[in-house]
């Protein structure tokens, strides 16, 4: 005796809820061929030209510049850079984008002196 295949869609069953496309949250199309500055999940910072990006947030950058780190603390950045040029992003280790024009640096109003 054989089983029949379960049935499948909306053929005597609930209606099927309507899939929506999903949709990014950020809109970095008025970023492309500028230079932003990319952080890292683990620390790790860079800058570059915006060439692509995905719904996902996988990112294209050329001519990227890294931020080297201080060996004795990862989170804080030295002087140093190092040139790569063009680097796909994974974005599921992006924390945050920023434009270059128009970000100043300030200092940390939660450090105690």
């Amino acid at each position: 005796m054989s089983v029949p295949p379960p049935k499948g869609g909306s053929e005597g069953g609930a209606p099927q809820p309507e899939k929506r496309k999903k949709e990014s949250i950020l809109d970095l199309s008025k970023y492309l061929e500028k230079s932003v500055r990319i952080k890292f999940a683990g620390g790790r910072e860079c800058s570059g030209t915006l060439k692509g990006y995905d719904p996902l947030l996988n990112i294209v950058i050329d001519n990227t510049t890294e931020y080297l780190r201080d060996p004795d603390d990862p989170y804080k950045l030295t002087e140093d850079t190092r040139h790569l040029g063009l680097v796909v992003c994974r974005g599921t280790a992006v924390t945050l984008i920023c434009p270059m024009e128009g970000m100043e640096a300030i200092p940390n109003p939660f450090v105690q002196e």
